[in-house]
């Protein structure tokens, strides 16, 4: 938004490019956990857009980014996150959608913008992984960093005078107070979460349960219903075989019963509780235990013994009787 705002106080016309790989965090969880109803819904770069004024270009890269993630050149973050490559594939696909030279013929676009902040991301924002991404993504000096320009060599829209860099900033490191100051001198009360990212790759418990999948089915791919239930529930490994994904309240049990077509369902049908669905190939016995560890995240949890209801993909089901499973009985190692 900043950085954005930035060059189009200087007179350039811009356009913003939203790229959907499957694993953002923006507004997924947020719609449907009731925990959640008071943080607003909404896109954070559609917002921006309206509040800029600008056109949004929004695009699926979702079986492009399956390269990024699988085989990133640069190695991983913390976690699952391929950053730089991940910068360097997003300008890269920007410069080929809008830099190509029968499109700037016909829209006229010069170059890029990001607002990248030297030392403000440990894996891609670097001041040694900046001309990286420029290389790498062939934008080369028509990669633009309004908010710490001044602390880079010029680029191209700097030499030509297309932007005055004088104008520019020179932001640096993880603090984002000056970026917070800049947004309310130029009018903005309102801002995406600055810290903590947009992706779920960043995060531990995601990027575990990622991983699990891929043991568990011998292959490192995925589908987007695949990422998305990573989203969602409690997910529990009771052995190599077969998952649990457990609601946990209302509104995620209303999102997995989206997905019965695709997998066998359970939910206890004498006592309240969550709806589960098994992923993978369950034994009789493997479905026993399922609605033991069901009934134990449900209102019959102290019940001697506990209805469940199996449904199946084809709408055949049936009901059985057990005892829910103690929590001494439920390991820890089986929460993914």
């Amino acid at each position: 938004m900043l950085a954005a705002r930035v060059v189009m106080d200087q007179g350039v016309i811009v356009e913003g490019v939203n790229f959907f790989t499957g694993f953002c965090v923006e507004g997924h969880t947020h719609a449907i956990r009731q925990k959640d109803r008071a943080k607003p819904k909404r896109n954070n770069a559609l917002w921006v857009a309206e509040q800029l004024g600008i056109k949004l270009h929004i695009i699926d890269v979702i079986e492009e980014y399956k390269d990024v993630l699988l085989n990133p050149k640069h190695g991983y973050g913390s976690n699952m996150n391929p950053c730089l490559d991940c910068k360097v594939f997003m300008v890269k696909k920007a410069c080929e959608l809008f830099m190509s030279d029968s499109f700037m013929e016909a829209h006229g676009f010069d170059f890029v913008i990001t607002g990248e902040v030297i030392g403000q991301r440990p894996k891609s924002q670097r001041r040694e992984t900046m001309p990286v991404i420029a290389r790498e993504s062939g934008a080369d000096d028509r990669l633009l960093r309004p908010l710490c320009a001044k602390l880079l060599p010029p680029t191209l829209p700097e030499r030509q005078g297309w932007v005055d860099r004088e104008a520019l900033h020179g932001f640096h490191g993880r603090n984002r107070k000056p970026q917070m100051a800049l947004a309310r001198k130029l009018g903005f009360s309102d801002w995406a979460q600055p810290a903590g990212g947009c992706c779920f790759l960043t995060d531990e418990k995601y990027s575990d349960k990622l991983v699990d999948l891929w043991e568990a089915r011998g292959t490192r791919d995925y589908e987007l219903d695949d990422i998305m239930l990573l989203k969602v529930g409690r997910h529990v490994r009771p052995n190599e075989r077969f998952k649990l994904i457990i609601g946990r309240e209302a509104g995620e049990n209303e999102f997995l019963s989206g997905y019965k077509y695709r997998y066998l369902a359970l939910h206890t049908s004498s006592h309240r509780g969550p709806l589960c669905l098994i992923d993978g190939a369950a034994t009789a016995q493997d479905i026993e235990l399922a609605g033991r560890i069901v009934a134990r995240y449900g209102q019959g949890r102290t019940a001697t013994t506990v209805t469940v209801t199996l449904e199946r993909p084809d709408g055949t089901g049936e009901t059985f009787e057990t005892t829910p499973l103690p929590a001494n009985e439920l390991p820890e190692s089986w929460h993914v």
